[in-house]
């Protein structure tokens, strides 16, 4: 029980200094005059003036509150290194105990795991929720049982009582660490790129050669090994082998010793893009449809064209001189012979022999297709004639066979069911709106797969691998009547986008093709193929545990499902026809970035909570109480601060002036005022 005397005015304050004012005046004015009794009357205005005050004597009945300790327990990734779980959650099981044991102590324990999304150790993220949810009057001190490696520096709370730090891990600890500083998300094909490695030695580690072997793999291929210099930036040029995802791993090979060998291996995912599609336009002879072929690849800036008109045939007699002619010569021989491979699409409009390219520049073309060349063909009337291109060494390479009859009638371009469920046609924006095309050539398909039809469902598109390379036929020379908007036009400058892209090899134009696409921990696999059916896909993770899949048509020709992976690294898919891989979680996890325990970062806030630093490999320290504000560690101990909270049971309130005692004192001072100065 405590006692205090507390105040409550009977009056306004501002009345009671007035009254205090007067009391005052008069006594003064009294003591000038030299009246005897001045100091009798002075104690009585006193008196009256203490009433006014409404003094009080107030019990309070008191309950003691105990005090609160929290410990943290980290349980992120780092802390499962070696025998760092074991001992930390024996350290916190003990300190939990003997904390209970203290009288007038509660203890809240909380237990932080990884953050999410690779947010690495939100240690003191728990530390400051928890503080939040408590009466900082009852704090007495905070544990954190950790490796000291956390990522949220930036919210430290406001500590009312020392912090304090149980350090797991041991001074002899070593690890080697593998990060890659520079790796760019994209690079240009058959470009250079280069990225920056570095194989870190931390801790108490060996004395070596300086040197440390490295294992690099594209793609999930057989890796290859070279010796490294350890603790220097490795400047490792690259150039990326093909279009769309490549999967590289670096990998150094586990020490004798050191932590861990999750840092040993980072995965880098890198796009190969083209720079600049090159393409070679041979247009046989001037007609409508070439100058929208010229004008539908100059609009694209990412298209170098090199356009090869026939203006002026060798059996053309007009009676000018060829020293007159203002035509300029083309290189011929150069662009077909000598730097054919140069180009990604060679592009045959209109075309037919006439001289002008000898056989051994076709047979060359027809080489350039079979090592991974594109050759396109938009045929016109010439290819159902005598001196058709097809009647050439190009046959060897051609998908379709013209029957040289010429279909003169307008009909409107269709995309046939193997179409629908081809890349390159599906999925085309308002098929039934597409304008008509007014004449088609009639041929005979011999490879490949036919996804355009026209009159009469006539092959009108025909796509065909050929060695390691590609050809399209077009049927028809009018496809630039959709250019020009006749009876609303169509989608040309998407059908050639596509078209361009599924000859260049591009993988999202793949028509049978297994792909994945990762978000964290998460993949969705895809199957493309031209049939009504994909078989399971199997996935090896990286521990070479497997997981058998069944897919679901989710479009025509496309299969998908969703797969969930339990670790970070390298996932390998497999249906039997198709291979591939894909890398899960980030390439360089931040519980593994630095996994030596250290108290550097958390000492500042240790420091200025006066706090202390405890290793669990010399033993868990006892506990003592110390003062507010005195340092709360020492050799083989650590503090808390006792905070002498309460709560408040029952308040009584006595008046110290009842209101008889107050007339007594006041009638008697003043009755002894004025026989006093009545005797005078």
């Amino acid at each position: 029980m405590t006692q205090t005397i507390v105040f409550d005015p009977l009056v306004p304050l501002a009345l009671l200094i007035a009254a205090a004012v007067v009391v005052f005046a008069g006594l003064a004015l009294a003591l000038w005059r030299g009246l005897a009794g001045a100091w009798l009357r002075g104690l009585g205005g006193v008196v009256v003036i203490a009433a006014l005050a409404g003094p009080n004597l107030q019990r309070e009945e008191r309950g003691n509150l105990n005090d609160i300790v929290v410990i943290v327990s980290d349980e992120s990734a780092s802390q499962k290194l070696a025998e760092r779980a074991e001992i930390s959650s024996t350290a916190t099981d003990r300190l939990e105990q003997t904390l209970m044991e203290r009288d007038g102590t509660d203890v809240v324990r909380v237990t932080v795991p990884d953050g999410q999304g690779d947010a690495g150790t939100q240690l003191l993220t728990a530390l400051n929720d928890t503080l939040a949810e408590l009466p900082q009057s009852r704090i007495a001190g905070a544990f954190l049982v950790s490796d000291g490696r956390l990522h949220d520096l930036e919210r430290a709370p406001d500590m009312p009582a020392p912090l304090h730090l149980l350090m797991s891990g041991k001074s002899s600890d070593w690890d080697r660490r593998l990060s890659v500083t520079n790796a760019p998300a994209f690079a240009i094909l058959g470009e250079p790129v280069t990225l920056t490695l570095k194989i870190e030695d931390m801790g108490a580690a060996p004395a070596g050669t300086g040197f440390a072997p490295l294992e690099i793999s594209i793609d999930g291929g057989p890796p290859q090994r070279f010796e490294v210099p350890v603790d220097a930036d490795i400047e490792l040029p690259l150039t990326l082998p093909h279009g769309g995802r490549n999967v590289i791993q670096f990998t150094v090979p586990s020490a004798d010793g050191e932590l861990t060998d999750r840092n040993n291996t980072a995965l880098i995912q890198m796009n190969g893009v083209r720079d600049r599609l090159r393409v070679l336009l041979v247009s046989g002879e001037p007609h409508p449809g070439g100058r929208t072929w010229r004008n539908l690849l100059k609009s694209d800036s990412s298209v170098d064209l090199v356009h090869f008109t026939i203006l002026r045939p060798p059996e053309k007699q007009d009676g000018v001189p060829t020293s007159e002619l203002s035509l300029i010569a083309f290189p011929t021989r150069e662009l077909f012979l000598e730097k054919i491979e140069d180009f990604d699409l060679i592009i045959f409009d209109r075309y037919k022999r006439r001289g002008i390219l000898p056989t051994i520049y076709l047979d060359n073309v027809v080489r350039y297709v079979q090592e991974g060349g594109a050759v396109l063909v938009a045929a016109g009337p010439d290819f159902a004639s005598a001196d058709s291109i097809y009647r050439s060494p190009l046959a060897e390479i051609m998908p379709a066979a013209p029957t040289a009859r010429v279909i003169e009638q307008g009909f409107r371009p269709t995309i046939s069911d193997l179409g629908n469920r081809h890349p390159v046609t599906a999925g085309l924006p308002d098929t039934q709106n597409w304008g008509r095309w007014m004449r088609q050539i009639e041929v005979e398909p011999s490879a490949g797969d036919v996804i355009m039809t026209g009159v009469d469902d006539k092959p009108l598109l025909i796509l065909n691998r050929v060695g390691e390379g590609r050809v399209s036929l077009i049927a028809s020379d009018h496809a630039w009547l959709w250019n020009r908007g006749f009876e609303g036009g169509g989608p040309q400058l998407e059908l050639l986008r596509r078209l361009a892209h599924w000859m260049m090899g591009e993988p999202e134009l793949e028509e049978d093709a297994l792909l994945a696409e990762a978000t964290g921990q998460n993949m969705r696999i895809a199957r493309r193929t031209l049939k009504e059916t994909a078989a399971p896909v199997v996935v090896t993770s990286p521990d070479g545990s497997t997981t058998e899949l069944s897919l679901s048509e989710t479009a025509p020709g496309r299969f998908e499902t969703q797969f969930t992976g339990a670790e970070i690294g390298l996932y390998r898919l497999n249906d039997g026809t198709h291979e591939t891989v894909i890398g899960l979680g980030p390439a360089a996890p931040r519980e593994f970035e630095k996994t030596i325990a250290t108290a550097e970062l958390l000492q500042p806030l240790i420091d200025d909570t006066r706090g202390g630093v405890a290793r669990l490999e010399d033993g868990i320290p006892t506990i003592r109480t110390v003062r507010e504000g005195r340092p709360a560690a020492g050799r083989g101990w650590l503090g808390i601060t006792p905070r002498g909270a309460y709560e408040t049971l029952n308040v009584r309130q006595t008046p110290l002036l009842p209101a008889w005692l107050v007339l007594l004192l006041a009638s008697g001072l003043i009755l002894a005022a004025w026989l006093r100065e009545g005797r005078r």
